[in-house]
């Protein structure tokens, strides 16, 4: 199956469950949860095989980009420390939880696995968690928290994953030369997203008073154009953590 095919038929599934969500009063990512969980069970569906690039270039930003363009930047900055302190230490923690319940259920799976797992699971959803916040009725301060962490904790478990990926292949682990990574994965995500921000910003701007058209094109663009850099930044090796350390 190609990939257009995949994709088409993913979105059409998303639709569906998302009308299904509608109907039955449910936060549509519980149904998209529970929608993919009950199609797992389905005998003889073909193997569904993405590209990764595609799925990072194209899928993620669609989805990560709306939340984040509705985000009051002023009430992130407001409550940035426990914003950072949920995205790093319980990110952390979850992966560590994550780990000791997995290895202590299955005593053969690696430690270096178990993290991997850890990893993967331990980051929210930015636009699963706005979704149910928003239907909750929690107070605005605590919306805020939560959707700005939801937001930036890629950072903290892409680098744990990826840490725990060279864990397992190599059988070493530096905690300085993780450290460091992360610092640098966070520093060129911010960097490089106000950059881009700022340039397509200005591309709109002047291009609206001329060619309305255009600002449609641009604001499609916009989101993959900010992942591309990035992903040149993140094989970048940190020049200050590299030396005598694992790559």
């Amino acid at each position: 199956m190609h990939q257009a095919e995949i994709i088409v038929l993913l979105l059409t599934a998303v639709g569906v469950l998302a009308v299904l969500a509608q109907k039955i009063t449910l936060p549509y990512p519980i149904v998209l949860v529970l929608g993919g969980l009950a199609l797992s069970f389905v005998p003889r569906l073909p193997a569904v095989n993405l590209n990764p690039d595609v799925v990072f270039y194209f899928i993620l930003p669609a989805i990560i980009y709306p939340a984040a363009l509705f985000t009051s930047w002023r009430d992130f900055r407001r409550n940035l420390r426990p914003i950072l302190l949920l995205a790093i230490g319980l990110v952390l923690a979850t992966t560590l939880a994550v780990a000791w319940i997995a290895h202590s259920i299955v005593p053969a799976l690696p430690w270096a696995a178990a993290f991997a797992l850890g990893a993967i699971v331990s980051p929210p959803d930015a636009v699963a968690a706005t979704a149910i916040i928003r239907r909750l009725g929690v107070p605005h301060r605590i919306q805020v928290i939560l959707e700005g962490e939801s937001l930036v904790n890629d950072a903290t478990a892409l680098v744990a994953l990826q840490f725990a990926i060279a864990a397992l292949v190599t059988g070493t682990f530096s905690p300085t030369f993780a450290a460091g990574r992360f610092v640098w994965a966070a520093a060129g995500g911010i960097g490089i997203g106000l950059l881009v921000g700022v340039a397509m910003r200005w591309v709109q701007i002047r291009q609206s008073k001329s060619h309305s058209l255009c600002s449609r094109p641009l604001s499609l663009i916009c989101p993959p154009n900010k992942c591309m850099p990035l992903a040149f930044w993140r094989q970048l090796p940190p020049v200050f953590f590299s030396a005598g350390t694992p790559r």
